[in-house]
């Protein structure tokens, strides 16, 4: 019996040294943070979760370093991560205000608006939050009135388009016609030509007729010789 009680304090005692180091690690995190040295919290902060995994302060803290890096994306990850497990109300409101400053960063308007939604049915008397939410709440109108802005200089791009294919298929066909009329008057000035030379042929014939009846007048004609 004396025995388990010494190994239970043991491993109590590795515990307690165990948590202390992590603290430590979030400690030296939270000075390098207010020195503005996010990069080196960030490293203390992960050393601290190195050491315990689910520490909510050290995920907490290792969010804000990312957000203030600019790592966005990341940082917002860490905070969906953590909330399933914050039971402390004040907490959790700050999650979801800090959820949604990363969202709002990454342009998610609509993600960012619900996070704040959130985090205001905690503290609806937040002003932070709520100056936050309808900064995104504007941005993601302008957003709008752009996309439909664009959407309407796509739809009168492709209604220039459509107009100019109909011009351009009708000057085709215009084209066309005029190609298939000149190719009309060849046609018929060949016939022309034909006929003028078909003219020709029965003219010159008439010509030698003609010269050939005048030669056999003349050779039937007897001349009488003067003596």
């Amino acid at each position: 019996m004396k025995r388990v009680l010494i190994i239970f304090q043991i491993i109590l005692i590795s515990c307690v040294a165990f948590s202390q180091n992590a603290n430590k690690f979030i400690r030296d995190g939270n000075k390098e943070y207010k020195s503005g040295k996010y990069n080196q919290a960030e490293v203390n902060y992960r050393k601290s979760l190195e050491k315990k995994k689910n520490n909510l302060k050290a995920n907490y803290n290792l969010g804000d370093a990312l957000y203030k890096q600019g790592k966005y994306e990341e940082a917002g990850k860490i905070y969906q991560d953590i909330i399933p497990s914050t039971k402390n109300k004040d907490t959790l409101s700050k999650i979801y205000h800090n959820l949604g400053n990363s969202q709002l960063k990454q342009k998610k308007y609509e993600e960012s608006i619900n996070s704040y939604k959130q985090s205001l049915k905690i503290k609806p008397n937040d002003k932070d939050t709520k100056y936050n939410m309808a900064y995104a709440l504007r941005m993601l109108k302008e957003e709008q009135q752009k996309k439909n802005q664009q959407n309407k200089n796509d739809k009168n791009k492709n209604d220039k388009q459509q107009q100019q294919q109909k011009q351009q298929q009708q000057q085709n066909k215009e084209d066309k016609n005029k190609e298939q009329q000149q190719q009309q008057k060849q046609q018929l000035s060949k016939e022309d030509a034909e006929r003028i030379l078909e003219a020709m042929k029965n003219q010159e014939k008439n010509t030698q007729d003609k010269l050939k009846k005048e030669k056999a007048v003349r050779a039937n004609t007897k001349i009488e010789k003067d003596w």
